[in-house]
């Protein structure tokens, strides 16, 4: 008997009905032969709005205060979900992150997992239960609860997937598969049949916040296929695996825009082995997440250094720098928080040339200043001012013809 794991995100159990459908859905998997762990978001809007209950109280919480808070959410879910499958006339039963071992680091807010007792899970499914996990939360080595980000559920559910050999881990969501773009901004984009973990990365970390990066990290260490599919209909959706030789034939699968960016830059840093590993071990204990990195050598002596952090990192990096900004003799601090990024990936990048040359005439026919440019092996980012966000998007995709199936994208080898 196969295992497989549904996750549902919170618009998919905002209320009894939706969480009765999700339910269903559970069954009907049983039904078929499947061993079934439903991994679930708290309700709608209530994450954020014990975030503004916190905020109410106290500006700055403590963040493990804030992980016994948040997790509650989690924990009312899957408590009504077992409640609704046990009316619907199926053994159920749920369990908190702590309740199976979900063991990660003691980072509060976003902790990491390290390991997940898969035994107490086996134990009901071998007795015939549907079992339901509250996603996002774990415990750290002191038993102290954990949570583990925004998005933290799909890690739950691709773990848990993982630790019990799932033969696949649906993410049930209110789109119905991975885009192209973003459909908001490209209206003209077209749902994807399959793509790779490492496109996926990719995409992720530039702002797609269809699947949480980490989720799809467990899912390429330990092979377990991702089909993101709506909540709302049976068909099929997008599946995330191993990349195939088939993919290598499309130049460029999606495109994103990333808003919520500034970039930061050390001006004039003396251009010395070591400098740049002090500035960014700095940033590491002051917790602060970096995106893209340049450097500069203005002439031997000299360099200029920047990066990007998302907005929510940007006081906590000013500070850092501001800190060891004397220590490597930097000359001036310039902070831009007025960009975008918008970027293209795709495996097809490896194997065919051009593509830069095609986005940066993509952009510049569009009338878009580059600020700056980095790349991946399979992924062109570019800054550009916020104002030019979605003009940018729009002509990169057009240039790429998003617009248009895999199929009739594919090109020659």
């Amino acid at each position: 008997m196969g295992v497989i794991v549904q996750k549902f995100g919170g618009t998919s159990v905002a209320n009894a009905e939706k969480i009765r459908r999700a339910a269903a859905r559970a069954i009907e998997a049983f039904k078929k032969g499947s061993q079934v762990i439903v991994v679930a978001s708290a309700r709608g809007k209530q994450t954020d709005e014990l975030i503004a209950d916190a905020m109410e109280l106290n500006p700055n919480p403590p963040r493990r205060e804030m992980d016994m808070l948040l997790s509650t959410g989690e924990q009312q879910t899957v408590s009504l979900m077992a409640m609704a499958l046990d009316a619907m006339g199926h053994k159920a039963i749920s369990f908190t992150g702590s309740q199976i071992k979900m063991l990660t680091d003691g980072a509060h807010t976003r902790a990491r997992i390290i390991s997940i007792d898969a035994n107490i899970i086996r134990r009901k499914l071998d007795t015939g239960h549907i079992v339901i996990v509250a996603g996002f939360q774990g415990m750290d080595e002191e038993e102290d609860i954990t949570t583990l980000g925004r998005g933290g559920s799909d890690t739950s559910a691709v773990a848990l997937a993982a630790a019990l050999k799932a033969d696949v881990c649906e993410i049930y969501t209110d789109v119905d598969g991975i885009y192209t773009s973003d459909p908001r901004k490209y209206p003209k984009a077209v749902k994807m049949a399959r793509i790779s973990y490492d496109e996926m990365l990719e995409l992720a970390s530039l702002g797609a916040g269809v699947m949480h990066g980490r989720a799809v990290e467990f899912g390429k260490k330990y092979d377990v296929p991702i089909h993101v599919r709506s909540s709302m209909n049976d068909e099929p959706g997008t599946l995330i695996t191993h990349e195939v030789p088939q993919m290598e034939g499309i130049l460029v699968s999606g495109a994103t825009i990333q808003k919520d960016l500034a970039k930061l830059s050390l001006l004039g840093v003396d251009n010395r082995p070591g400098n740049a590993a002090k500035i960014f071990s700095h940033l590491a204990r002051a917790k602060v997440i970096v995106n893209d990195i340049i450097q500069t050598e203005i002439s031997t002596e000299k360099a200029n250094i920047s990066f990007t952090v998302a907005t929510g990192d940007l006081s906590d990096a000013k500070k850092a720098i501001d800190e060891i900004s004397g220590e490597v003799h930097c000359q001036g601090i310039f902070v831009r928080g007025d960009i975008a990024e918008v970027s293209v990936v795709g495996v097809g990048m490896r194997s065919h040339y051009g593509v830069a040359d095609k986005m940066f005439r993509a952009l510049a026919e569009a009338e878009v200043n580059i600020d700056s440019i980095t790349t991946s092996e399979i992924r062109i980012s570019c800054i550009v001012d916020l104002t030019d966000a979605e003009k940018a998007l729009v002509a990169v995709c057009d240039a790429f013809e998003l617009d248009k199936s895999a199929e009739a994208r594919t090109q020659p080898k």
